[in-house]
C-alpha cells in the first residue's frame, strides 16, 4: 500500500513519536501558540 497523503504540521517536529504521525489524515498541531489560536477561533 502506498501512502500519498500530504504531511501535516508534525513533519517539522524533532520528536520521533510526533514524526510517526506526520502523514496521518488528521490536521494535527504540535503543542504551541498556533494550536491555542486555532482553538480560540
Amino acid at each position: 500500500m502506498t501512502n500519498n497523503r500530504e504531511s501535516n504540521r508534525l513533519i517539522h517536529e524533532k520528536s520521533f513519536y510526533l514524526l510517526q504521525h506526520a502523514n496521518n489524515p488528521v490536521d494535527w498541531f504540535p503543542w504551541g501558540q498556533e494550536a491555542f489560536e486555532k482553538a480560540k477561533a
